[in-house]
């Protein structure tokens, strides 16, 4: 699909006042360029593979916003100068000019691939799907991932943390369940581990046709796998269909705030003496999903792992 993308030059100072003409304008989503560095705090707390290295902050900034192809715009963009107009009075909105390009969907899927490069962690070697097989890692399980629009090139810190655990928990035959599976990275490093059935649930759609694409991009087949789109936590129908007391080690790679809630219901679905992997977790909230697991009378905590500003914590239902 084609879009409309207009791009404005305004100021750091005026990001906050444009967002909020253009929302009152209809637009839903916007796009804020700049060269604000952000802080050391708000640098652990995100949940990102990637940060880019940016230049000295000059006080410009790029606001772009998308509409389809065919709409009539003139109205919002008259709207837009004329709100600027007034605004330059009382706030430096910087020079105001307005640039057009046509943009298709492809182009923000494929942007971040300069930065995906193949790396190892554990036994295994994880390689982007557009890049030469390395013979050095021949003696490594390989991986190849293309994550589209779903969170899991395994680059992460809380990703690497859950492929370490996998290796350390797995063990042939073993029934896995991948909660919040993303790109699908961790129920294919535990295929390759020897698990026989798994199970992956995902609520965003874009992970679970991410993570079919993965699985027939390694030739690991989907016979013993059941992949279900939804709210796991909530939907005790689906906790049913992904299977009660039937898993040995559950793993979600997904965040603290998420991961609390998850504590309370995750042992309906292990066996007993089954682990819980859980990851995503800063370290500001170790100690909250610490207190969710043991909350739990039916788990039991084992230990924490930690990489960097990023926390595993691993339980064990009783």
């Amino acid at each position: 699909m084609k879009w409309n993308k207009y791009r404005l030059k305004t100021t750091t100072m005026a990001e906050d006042f444009v967002s909020g003409v253009l929302m009152e304008l209809g637009i839903n989503g916007i796009e804020v360029e700049d060269n604000v560095h952000i802080t050391e705090e708000e640098r652990k707390a995100m949940f990102a593979d990637y940060l880019p290295d940016i230049p000295d902050d000059d006080g410009t900034a790029y606001i772009s916003f998308y509409t389809d192809e065919d709409s009539d715009d003139e109205e919002i963009l008259e709207r837009l100068r004329e709100e600027l107009k007034n605004a330059s009075s009382f706030l430096e909105v910087g020079e105001g000019s307005i640039e057009k390009d046509i943009t298709e969907d492809i182009d923000w899927v494929n942007n971040w691939k300069q930065f995906f490069k193949s790396f190892t962690v554990a036994d295994f070697y994880i390689k982007p799907t557009w890049e030469e097989y390395d013979e050095k890692y021949k003696d490594l399980n390989m991986i190849e991932i293309d994550p589209g629009t779903a969170f899991g090139t395994g680059k992460h810190e809380t990703t690497q943390l859950c492929i370490t655990e996998l290796c350390n928990y797995v063990k042939g035959g073993d029934k896995v369940c991948d909660l919040g599976c993303g790109s699908g990275i961790l129920s294919m490093v535990a295929k390759k581990l020897g698990a026989a059935d798994v199970g992956m649930t995902d609520i965003d759609p874009a992970a679970i046709e991410a993570s079919v694409e993965n699985f027939k991009v390694n030739n690991i087949s989907m016979s013993d796998v059941k992949l279900l789109q939804g709210n796991i936590i909530e939907d005790e129908n689906m906790q049913q269909e992904i299977g009660l007391d039937y898993y040995d080690v559950v793993v979600a790679n997904i965040l603290a705030d998420v991961i609390v809630p998850m504590s309370a219901m995750v042992d309906k679905l292990m066996k007993k003496g089954a682990y819980f992997i859980s990851s995503g977790i800063i370290y500001m909230k170790e100690d909250e999903v610490v207190n969710a697991i043991k909350t739990n009378d039916r788990l039991e905590l084992v230990e924490v792992k930690k990489m960097g500003d990023w926390r595993a914590v691993i339980a064990k239902k009783k």
